[in-house]
This record gives C-alpha cells, structure tokens and sequence, in this order.
C-alpha cells in the first residue's frame, strides 16, 4: 500500500447512542451518508494509487485474450435466425436477426441482418441492465425491459419490427419480465410490491390501454413468475417461496380467460410443471418432491387442467440422484441430474433407450443453453471446466452424437493442457466430505502457491467450475484458483443445501474453513498466500470466518456482502426480508435470534487482527443494501487490532450485479486482483 504521508486516513464513522452505533448509514442520500462513503471512496483510491499501473496492465491483457468482435451461435426460430454480435470498444452485444437459410444451417446472411436493440445506445455510457427480450409468436414485435439505475426496478417497452417504432408502455414498479401470449396483442408481466418482491400478474392488450390485475400473490414468502411452457401452447404462472410453490395454467391461445390451478399449495410441496408432448399426445410433465427431496417426474394427460391424483409416475425419486430440470421437445424428455457433486444430462428419446451424455472432464458445468424450436431433433448444450473455455455443444436426441459449434476463443498462446484441474475432498468437523474444485498451471503441482479460494454455499444453487478469461492472469502468475463447494450450495443435491441452512447455517463456514484447512495440509498453499472471496451470501461467508479463524487467511474480498444478517432479518419493511425467513429463519423467534447473532459477520466482529480485506458495495443495490459492508468496516476499523489494508468501495451507480458493461466488469476484476496480487506478494 501507499506509504505516501500526505494520503487520507482512514475515514472514522463516527456513533450513535443505542445498539447498533452505525445505524444511522442507513439514511440514505443524505448529506453525512454520501460524504462518509465518498470519503471511504476516496481513501480507497489513494490507498490502491501506487497499482494503477498494474491494474491497467492486467486490464489490457484480460481483453487481449478476449474476442471483442465476435458473433454468439445464431438460435433458429420459425423463419429467422437470431443471434448477438460484440464489437471492440462496445460495452454491450447488438440484437440481430437474419432469415433462416433453405439448408437449415447456422450461416448468418449479414447483407439480410436487421438490428432488433443496440444497448450502447441505449445506455450512452452509464449503468443499464436489458431484462426482458422477447420476441412476439409471429416475429413482429419484440418486448423488452430496461433497468437505469441498477435497482433492479424496470420499464417496459415494445417494439414494432416493421417500422421501428417504439411504445413505452405506462407501467410503474415492474420486475422486468414479459410474456406474450399467442395472440401476438396480449402482455404478461409482474408489479413490484414494497419490498421489492413480484406480487403481481397483470395482463395488458396492446392498444387498448387497459391493463387487468390476473393474480396477486399476498403471502410475503412467495414470488410470482409467468412463462410459456415448452410447448408454447400453455402459459404457466408460478407462485414460488423457498419451500413450497403452486402452478396456474393458461391456454396461451386464450389470454382473455382466467389461469386455473394445477394443484394448491400445501406447505413443504414444490412442483413445477411443463407442457408437451409425448407418444404423440399432448401431456402436462410435473417434477415434483411429493415423494422425496430429490424430485420425481409425473405426467399427466393434458385434455383438461388435471388434478394431483391423475399425475402418473414417469421417473421416480432416487435417493443419490436431484433431479434439477427437465427439457422438452417432440423427440425427447431430457433430464438436468446431479450427482457425486456434478452435473448430468439424461436423454430420454422417445421410443429409444435413454443414455447418459459423455463429456471429457472430471469436474465441469454443464447445462441446456437452448432448447431450440419444439419439433426439433436435437439440443444444445453450454459445456465448460476450470480449464476448458465454454463450448456449445449440439447433442442428436436419439443417438446421443455431440458436436462443438462454438468454443469461446481465447486469443494469444492458451493451451488447457497447461493446467491440471482436479477434484479434491475436504473432511469437515462432522466428518462430512466437501467437495473442492481446484485449477492451477501443470507446472506447480506439488509445491505451495499463492491461492484464491471461493465461496457461497446458499440457496440450493450449485457452483460448478467455470473458465474464465480473466482468471488465467492468475494462473500465469502462479496462482491457483478453487472452489469450496460447501454445504448450503446445491452440488450434492437437496439434502446438501439443507445441511447447511437455518439452524444447520454453521455447517457452511465449518467446510469452508475446512477447505482451507485442507488444501494448506495438503501442501496446495500456506495461509500466508491465501486469499479469499465471496460475493452476496457468498460475502457473508467470507465475513463469518474472517470472524472466527482470521489467522487462516492473508486477504479476503467481499463483494455486496450480506454481512449485517441479524439486523436485516429483523425488518420485515427491507426488500426480500420476510422471503428469507424460509432460507436463515425469523430472527422474532428467539431461539433464531441467537442463532442468527451468533454468527451475522457484524454483530461478531471482535478485537483481533483479520487480514486485508477488500469490500465492493452498490449503492443501488435493492437485494443487499450498501449499509451493510459501509457498517461492517465501519465497526471494523475501530474494533480489529491490527493495520492490515480495510477498504470499502461503493459503487455510486450500480446495484447488486456490479457494473453493468463488459469493460467495467473487467476494470472490476483488475482492481480485485492488484489488490490480492499486492498483498501476496505476487511478481
């Protein structure tokens, strides 16, 4: 850091009375909050002055490797092929489409090419987010959405495709979705109540400027979500909370009549349903955990809305196997699995034996990228490792024959082989094994080595390795990259995320430590060279055990960190807070109160040194306010007891996603990794 006499000390928030000294960050846009955390702002910059150079020298070799002008894999659809297109200097990919060729084939005809949205120049340099994109069923409109600010709060807009004329539709508060119905005139989208949670399904009529409320959803648990099934002859309206969920359905031909229920919620039931076909008949698919928290498949004959008990079994739970997804098309019911901690897709042709697909690596994500039209023979899949840049794959439904149509390209000399990729297993305090996904260059295999170790571990969602262009920028300098896939995440199934939720919450923290325990033990690295990272629930992580083994741990970065826990949950006003309750628990309970507060990152930070730490907060953040990281160091900096760099970096104008443009994403990542370079003492 900065040894410069003249730089700004660290800024000190000064308290107030009452137990929560710093609650008064919470005052948004007033005067004393926005010079606190411009000051913290500007102390942060002096303080990171002096690696300007080598931030802009990873910049410019982060985007050497990346194609800036490049062209996405076009998606057929009835007549068009559609698809994106980047250009060197844009921040945004372009929205083209251009008519499908009489072969069939993926060639882009660009002297035919018709520009459908330009972000760039929508955004004219500042933040946007494009939510909705959704093409009418008859090719001549487009429905999008746009958030300014970051807030995640939208307007709505269609398009006329002829003309190029625009309609901003007159609506407030939206969540940014859109849904057309088959009529091509009828709008579906969701209102914001609050606290910042889709309550509301309203249905609108192009031209006619009247707007229906279809459904509100009055129970503060639950989201509300609309979508058309597979089969694009149903619509499908989703009431969902983290432990139950219920379905409406609509005939998508007939958008002026009411939704009616699959099946009425009965607490601790999820379903969620399709639509298509199957042996030639029209059938409603339902994965359901009805009979165990892995999922089963049911289906049930679609002439009429059918009631619970007409679902026939189709594939049945299995104990070591989640059943995540189901994708379908006229030729095949292909099953999204998880199992042994990864991903895999099971086809299930129709009248052909079903069959696993094959891939090359250990450990990789792995996914549906497109399902194409329905009457369709084949799918494509998004395939990647820690080592190997995304592919998409198409895969023939009946044989199970791949091809790669498209591999990211990494520019300049890149060979995979170069690295090992490997997955290890951790032993927590339980005696549980935790799955570690690990990448470094060949050449340091078997020595220790600067490391930057990953975390979430929330809400059932599963994070499996992933490339990265920027992360060979560790690699090359001798850092190796992993992945504590701990329990709370969604890698090994239902039971996994249970045991690490609510009163299991600890179980998180334990096998991430854990983790690091392990690949110190294992002669990976020393706790002097590793540095550690989380995001969000991830950021939450990474403060709960900076607060109970900070000497495992020589840099942390948390990035919108949901680190005051405790005193969120307790203001059911907040956005999302009473939604959560299902995930942490409600802390009006005592019992989880002091659960809760036994380990919320804030209400735990002690007197004792913690390593250098790194916070990013957005200002506009409506998932994770940006009080909390500005509390949490303010307490920081006047409780710890060492000198260590503590920065705090609020991004004025973005929300919970960072910065929306692709080169402020990678300037991002720069300053993030100057920082971990600097204070490992990486060359």
């Amino acid at each position: 850091m900065s040894a410069d006499a003249t730089a700004p000390r660290a800024p000190i928030a000064r308290k107030a009375e009452g137990a929560d000294p710093y609650a008064w960050l919470q005052q948004r846009d007033t005067p004393e909050v926005l010079a606190y955390l411009t000051a913290e702002n500007a102390y942060q910059e002096a303080q990171l002055a002096d690696q300007a150079p080598l931030r802009e020298q990873l910049f410019e070799e982060i985007k050497a490797r990346i194609l800036e002008t490049d062209l996405s894999l076009p998606s057929p659809w009835g007549p068009y092929l559609y698809y994106t297109r980047t250009t060197a200097g844009d921040e945004y990919a372009r929205h083209y489409r251009c008519p499908r060729p009489a072969d069939d084939s993926n060639t882009v005809d660009e002297s035919r090419e018709e520009l459908l949205l330009d972000p760039n120049e929508l955004a004219k340099g500042g933040f946007l987010s494009l939510g909705a994109f959704s093409i009418s069923p008859d090719h001549q409109r487009l429905a999008y959405s746009l958030d300014t600010t970051g807030d995640e709060i939208y307007t709505l807009y269609v398009k006329e495709l002829a003309d190029g004329a625009i309609e901003q539709l007159p609506f407030e508060d939206c969540d940014g979705s859109m849904t057309w119905a088959n009529d091509n005139q009828t709008l579906f989208f969701a209102e914001l109540d609050d606290t910042h949670r889709p309550h509301k399904l309203l249905r609108h009529r192009l031209g006619s400027g009247v707007v229906d409320a279809v459904h509100e959803e009055t129970d503060g648990r639950f989201f509300l979500h609309c979508y058309r099934a597979s089969s694009e002859r149903q619509l499908i309206l989703l009431l969902n909370s983290k432990t139950t969920s219920e379905a409406w359905v609509l005939d998508a031909e007939h958008p002026e009549q009411a939704f009616t229920c699959l099946a009425p919620r009965v607490e601790g039931h999820e379903y969620y349903p399709d639509h298509g076909q199957l042996e030639g008949q029209w059938r409603w698919f339902i994965r359901s955990n009805q009979d165990g928290i892995n999922f089963a498949l049911y289906q049930a004959v679609a002439d009429v809305v059918p009631t619970r008990e007409q679902w026939q079994l189709l594939v049945a739970h299995r104990d070591t196997v989640m059943l995540e997804g189901l994708t379908l098309n006229a030729s095949a019911l292909s099953l999204s699995l998880r199992e042994g901690g990864l991903p895999i897709i099971e086809v299930h042709p129709q009248g052909l034996p079903a069959y696993r697909v094959e891939l090359p690596d250990a450990a990789y994500s792995l996914y549906v990228q497109d399902s194409l039209e329905f009457v369709s023979p084949r799918i494509r899949l998004r395939y990647q490792s820690l080592n190997r840049p995304p592919q998409v794959r198409q895969l023939e439904l009946a044989n199970g024959a791949q091809q790669v149509l498209k591999e990211t390209p990494v520019l300049g000399p890149f060979d995979p082989d170069a690295y090992v990729s490997q997955r290890l297993w951790a032993t927590a305090a339980d005696g549980t094994q935790v799955p570690i996904s690990l990448v470094q260059r060949r050449t340091d295999v078997g020595k220790p080595v600067p490391l930057y170790l990953y975390g979430y571990g929330a809400y059932g969602e599963s994070l499996d390795p992933w490339f990265s262009h920027a992360r060979l920028s560790l690699l090359e300098r001798g850092v190796a990259f992993a992945i504590a896939h701990v329990r709370g995440g969604g890698e090994l199934g239902e039971a996994w995320y249970r045991a690490g939720k609510q009163e299991h919450k600890h179980n998180t923290f334990g096998d991430f430590i854990a983790c690091a325990e392990h690949l110190i033990a294992q002669g990976v690295t020393r706790a002097e060279q590793l540095a550690i990272s989380g995001g969000s629930a991830g950021g939450l992580l990474i403060g709960a055990v900076l607060n109970q083994r900070p000497e495992l741990f020589k840099a942390a970065i948390a990035e919108v960190p949901f680190v005051d826990v405790l005193n969120t949950m307790l203001d059911p006003e907040l956005p999302l807070t009473v939604t959560e309750y299902d995930e942490w628990g409600n802390p009006e309970e005592p019992e989880v109160y002091e659960r809760i507060k036994a380990y919320a990152p804030y209400e735990n930070v002690r007197a004792q040194a913690y390593p250098a730490l790194l916070v990013i907060a957005g200002y506009n953040d409506s998932r994770v306010q940006y009080w909390e990281a500005a509390k949490w160091v303010a307490r920081l900096r006047v409780t710890k007891s060492d000198d260590n760099p503590l920065l705090l970096k609020t991004e004025m104008g973005a929300g919970h996603g960072g910065m929306s443009g692709r080169y402020q994403g990678l300037r991002d990542l720069a300053l993030e990794y100057a920082f971990v370079f600097n204070v490992l003492g990486v060359v």
